[in-house]
């Protein structure tokens, strides 16, 4: 099976210059991924029901109750109606429809398979929130652990301990190191709680504005594909998404180049769109798309293996699906793993903190009762 890499026709790319008057700000406010699951979901069924794509819109208008969702299907209606492909009138609203969907749309318009590309984006769009959905499931529960054991610290800094205060002066000189540095925290949250509140304010402020310039934000995705306990997640998390993107693209006969632009929107890490920009210069100067992916520090070996095979049989996108459901299998596993042995981990810190604050306040009562004695 050869595979294009000949661009899309320039109608079916979104276009920047020729955006609707419904603004960025309000399809952010008004508009989910939610939204564009129904709307995919419901423009499916009527068209294999044999509906004509403008009339299809309109019927999808009746079902909706979202002011912003019916804006777009309304003028998605007139711009079929005025002639424009589907796709080119998708292309128009790039912050609902990304370039995945617009390419694939475009493809389908060709072939006339239309409702089988939507049905294909639906079961993309429910992978990708299964897998968001294990990553926080996995992940909740730990943080809960972290979140309740910080509230039980400081209300035993906060309320129990400076109870203890008046009691404790009498032995200033003997408290044990553990119980001084406590008292001392106490005391700090207590009284200077305001200072703290603005200090940490201030450093996520700062670690805001820090991320949010180039710098900043290169580094942490660097972070994330090199730290050794989180690069494995997210290069497995990146590999699923781009892989899918891929499989569905080629195998529907969208050219290789534009599948690989199609990448780079679905994955917002710049040294991995950095990587499919290398992938991109191979297949240019016809090296193929394993040469890109080899000799790449962050991705697995059997990747490369792989898609060579896949190239060499003519099964590229067969191949990728595999891989991205090989994958996908790997990271929930990983999740799990995570999770359970977090688990156990936030529960021996939360015991020995409890610990070390019982002991904190025990000591120094018996300390005392032998001065008194």
């Amino acid at each position: 099976m050869a595979i294009s890499t000949k661009s899309r026709p320039a109608a079916a790319r979104p276009a920047s210059s020729s955006s609707p008057a419904l603004s960025k700000l309000e399809f952010r406010r008004g508009i989910s991924d939610r939204d564009r699951k129904f709307f995919t979901e419901q423009m499916a069924l009527l068209l294999e029901t044999g509906t004509p794509l403008q009339q299809s819109l309109q019927a999808l208008r009746r079902q909706l109750d979202n002011p912003a969702m019916i804006e777009v299907v309304e003028q998605l209606s007139d711009d079929i109606g005025q002639g424009m492909q589907f796709s080119a009138a998708l292309a128009r609203r790039p912050d609902f429809f990304p370039s995945t969907y617009v390419s694939l749309i475009a493809a389908s318009e060709d072939g006339g398979f239309m409702h089988e590309v939507l049905e294909q984006l639906l079961a993309l769009e429910e992978k990708r929130e299964q897998l968001r959905q294990t990553m926080v499931s996995a992940l909740s529960y730990p943080v809960f652990l972290l979140i309740f054991a910080l509230a039980v610290v400081v209300f035993v800094l906060v309320v129990v301990f400076p109870k203890f205060a008046d009691l404790f002066s009498q032995i200033a000189d003997q408290l044990p190191a553990s119980t001084a540095f406590l008292m001392a925290a106490s005391d700090v949250l207590k009284h200077h709680w305001m200072v703290l509140a603005g200090g940490c304010a201030g450093a996520i402020l700062a670690f805001k504005v820090w991320s949010g310039t180039d710098s900043g934000a290169y580094r942490l995705d660097w972070a994330r594909l090199n730290l050794p306990l989180v690069r494995n997640i997210y290069t497995q998390m990146y590999l699923v998404n781009s892989l899918r993107v891929l499989a569905l693209s080629l195998a529907n006969g969208v050219g290789m180049m534009d599948s690989l632009q199609a990448c780079k929107n679905v994955v917002t890490n710049r040294l991995f769109r950095e990587f499919i920009g290398k992938v991109e210069a191979q297949v240019e100067i016809g090296n193929g798309v394993a040469a890109g992916f080899r000799n790449v520090s962050f991705i697995p070996p059997i990747v490369e293996q792989m898609i060579a095979t896949g190239e060499e049989t003519g099964n590229l996108p067969k191949v990728m699906s595999r891989l991205a459901d090989y994958f996908e299998n790997e990271l929930a596993s990983k999740l799990r793993t995570v999770s359970r042995l977090a688990e156990p981990v936030m529960l021996l810190i939360m015991g020995g903190v409890v610990g070390l604050i019982v002991s904190s306040l025990i000591l120094p009562i018996f300390k005392l009762t032998r001065v008194v004695g």
